[in-house]
């Protein structure tokens, strides 16, 4: 079961909410659900709003299927905030001018999917296999190249000197 739910047009920049959406992504929604609800950022109070909405529509949706749902199965399967659109205001300045304020909005879009039924680990293979298997493959080391140049002998003293 997956569902989503987005949030156009928040009036908070998308890398303040970054830092939020990124404490969730990959998580079960009800450990999701109490960092968001705990976290002091002002970004935390629109993303809940937008876990409890993807939430309720997994429930909806199960609903319609008529199957069975329990939100705590549920995990945070994809969790993103892109830029909106940017309001363009202007403030006075000295001498008559104006400058820019930019006013950045944000649109966050959360995934929830079941959590798939978990797979069987693949059983280990015992430690006396294991051995076995080192001990019947030995790596052969590569001889180093050989050296292209050779050394000239050295030249001898002359017994004069």
């Amino acid at each position: 079961m997956e569902a989503r739910a987005i949030q156009f047009g928040v009036r908070q920049s998308a890398r303040k909410m970054r830092l939020v959406i990124d404490l969730i992504r990959g998580r079960a929604v009800p450990e999701a659900d109490a960092i968001l609800r705990f976290s002091k950022k002002r970004a935390a109070r629109q993303i809940h709003k937008v876990l409890k909405s993807a939430v309720a529509n997994a429930q909806q949706a199960a609903q319609r299927q008529n199957a069975p749902f329990d939100a705590d199965t549920l995990r945070v399967s994809y969790a993103v905030v892109n830029e909106g659109q940017t309001l363009k205001r202007f403030t006075a300045a000295a001498m008559g001018r104006g400058t820019p304020i930019l006013k950045r909005t944000s649109h966050v879009e959360i995934h929830v999917a079941g959590a798939a039924a978990p797979m069987a680990p693949a059983p280990a293979a015992k430690p006396a296999e294991a051995k076995a298997e080192s001990k019947a493959k030995p790596r052969a080391k590569k001889a180093p190249a050989a050296k292209a140049k050779k050394k000239a002998p050295a030249k001898k003293k002359k017994a004069s000197e």
